[in-house]
C-alpha cells in the first residue's frame, strides 16, 4: 500500500494508550545463590502494592513469610498472595504442587487466595513426569560423570527444556480442547519415554487428573500480556515483581552448569510477564549479611570450619524446597557487584544482619585473585573460580543483640560500619537492614 498524499503526523488517528507511559514496575530480586529472603521483601512491599507478580521458575522456588508469628511456606505462590491483592503468576506450573501449596497454608490461615491468584494462560506446565525424568538425569549424571548438578528434582529444567525443544503444553492447551490436548500429551510421554527407557507414565490417569485440575484453575486464568498492558497503562497502579532463585543461579549469567533453568535476573521479568523495559523503575537486590548456597558449585568465600557451622546453626540455613543444609560463608562483594552489574540495583535489602552478632571478627570478601593478582571480573569458567583466592577485610564483631532494632540508631556503631562498607564497595545504597524473621524486623533507612 502507497500514499499519494501521507499524512504530516504519521501517528494522526491512531488511539493512543490511556497511560502513555504506563505504570512503573519495582523489582525484588535475590542477589546472591537465592535463599536471601526475598519472599520477606516482597511481603513488606506487597502491603501498598495493587498487583504483585511472579515471573519465572517455579515450585523449585522456596519462600517463607512469617505474618504475626505464622510462618508461611510458598513454592509456587507469589510471596504477596497474604495481602488482599490482585496477583498474577507467570511462571511453569505443576498443578498438583500449586494445590497443595495452597491447601497447606489455608490450614494456617490464608484465604481468599483463589479469588487472588491469576495465572497467564501462556504459562508452560510441569507434569509428574517431568519430575521423574529430573531424577532419572540427576542418576545418570553420577553415573556418567561422578557428580550431578544437584537439582531440586521438582521438573523444573525437564519442562524448560520442553518449551525450548517447542514441545511444551501450556495452560491454554489444557483449558482449550482437551481431546487436542490429550494427544499432544501421550505424544510428549512417548517422546521422554523413547529417551529413558525407565520411564512409565500412567498416561489415562494423569490425563483425568490434569482435567480436573484444569477446571479448578480455569477461574483464575487470564491472558497474560493482555493483563499485564492493562495493569500498565491503566490507571494509577503500584506493581510488584518477585524473582525466584537469584542472580548466581541464572541460566545465562549464573555459575553454569550449576544453575536454575531461568532467567531470574530483570530481564526475566520483561520476558516472563511481557513487560517492556520502559516500565521497568526501582530493581532492588536481596543480600544476607553473609553467603549461602543449596547444593554443589564453586563457593569462594565458603567456611568448612566452626564459623560456617555457626552461621548455619544461627540462621537455620535449611532449604524450604529441598530440606538441604545449606552451605555458609562470608559475604562476598564481587558476587554482589556482578548481579548489580547484571541488574542495576537501585537499593539493596540486607538480611540476617543479626546472625553476625556473636561473632567476634567479621570477614567480608572483596577481590578475588589468580596466581597473585587481583581480576576485574567474576569468572564465567568454573575451574577458574574453584582457584581464585578470595581477599578480605576483616571488621570487629559488635557483641550484641540487634533483633530488637527497629531504626538505624539502635544498631552498634560497629554493625553500622559494616553496612556502610558494604553499601560504598558495591556502589549501592542499602534501603532496609533484617534483624529478625518477620516484617516488623525490617528498619527501613530511607
Amino acid at each position: 500500500m502507497s500514499y499519494t498524499n501521507p499524512p504530516s503526523n504519521p501517528t494522526q488517528g491512531l488511539k493512543r494508550p490511556r497511560n502513555e507511559t504506563g505504570n512503573k514496575v519495582t523489582v525484588v530480586l535475590g542477589a546472591q545463590w537465592g535463599d536471601e529472603g526475598k519472599g520477606k521483601v516482597v511481603d513488606l512491599l506487597a502491603t501498598e502494592s495493587d498487583l504483585v507478580c511472579r515471573c519465572q521458575g517455579g515450585n523449585n522456588a522456596g519462600h517463607t513469610v512469617v505474618v504475626e508469628g505464622t510462618e508461611y511456606d510458598f513454592h509456587l505462590l507469589p510471596s504477596g498472595i497474604i495481602n488482599p491483592k490482585s496477583i498474577c503468576n507467570g511462571v511453569v506450573i505443576h498443578l498438583p504442587g500449586l494445590f497443595e501449596e495452597a491447601e497447606n497454608n489455608e490450614k494456617k490461615g490464608l484465604k481468599g487466595w483463589e479469588k487472588r491468584l491469576i495465572v497467564s494462560d501462556r504459562a508452560h506446565l510441569v507434569f509428574d513426569f517431568h519430575q521423574v525424568v529430573d531424577g532419572i538425569q540427576e542418576t545418570q549424571r553420577q553415573a556418567t560423570e561422578g557428580k550431578i548438578i544437584g537439582t531440586t528434582k521438582k521438573g523444573i529444567g525437564p519442562t524448560y527444556a520442553s518449551k525450548a525443544s517447542r514441545i511444551g503444553l501450556r495452560v491454554c492447551d489444557l483449558l482449550g480442547d482437551f481431546k487436542e490436548f490429550s494427544t499432544k500429551f501421550k505424544n510428549l510421554v512417548e517422546q521422554y519415554q523413547s529417551m529413558y527407557s525407565s520411564l512409565t507414565v500412567d498416561t489415562e490417569s494423569q490425563l483425568k487428573k490434569l482435567k480436573e485440575y484444569g477446571e479448578r484453575l480455569r477461574p483464575m486464568v487470564r491472558d497474560g500480556v493482555y493483563y499485564m498492558y492493562e495493569a500498565l497503562h491503566g490507571p494509577p497502579k503500584k506493581i510488584l515483581v518477585e524473582g525466584a532463585n537469584a542472580a548466581l543461579l541464572d541460566i545465562d549469567f549464573g555459575t553454569y552448569p550449576f544453575v536454575t533453568s531461568s532467567n531470574c535476573t530483570v530481564g526475566g521479568a520483561c520476558t516472563g510477564l511481557g513487560i517492556p523495559p520502559l516500565n521497568i523503575g526501582e530493581v532492588y537486590g536481596v543480600s544476607k549479611a553473609y553467603t549461602t548456597r543449596v547444593g554443589i558449585g564453586a563457593f569462594p568465600t565458603e567456611q568448612l570450619n566452626v564459623t560456617g557451622e555457626l552461621l548455619q546453626t544461627r540462621g537455620h540455613e535449611v532449604g524450604v524446597t529441598t530440606g538441604r543444609k545449606r552451605r555458609c560463608g562470608w559475604l562476598d562483594l564481587v558476587i554482589l557487584r556482578y548481579a548489580h552489574m547484571i541488574n542495576g540495583f537501585t537499593a539493596i535489602a540486607l538480611t540476617k544482619l543479626d546472625i553476625l552478632d556473636v561473632l567476634d571478627e567479621i570477614k567480608v570478601g572483596v577481590a578475588y585473585k589468580i596466581n597473585g593478582k587481583r581480576i576485574p571480573h567474576f569468572p564465567a569458567d568454573m575451574e577458574l573460580l574453584h582457584k581464585v583466592e578470595v581477599e578480605y577485610e576483616t571488621f570487629p564483631g559488635w557483641k550484641s543483640d540487634t533483633s530488637a532494632a527497629r531504626k538505624w540508631n539502635n544498631l552498634p556503631q560497629k554493625a553500622q560500619n559494616y553496612i556502610r562498607f558494604v553499601e560504598n564497595h558495591i556502589g549501592v545504597p542499602i534501603k532496609w537492614v533484617g534483624v529478625g524473621k518477620s516484617r516488623e524486623c525490617m528498619i527501613q533507612m530511607f
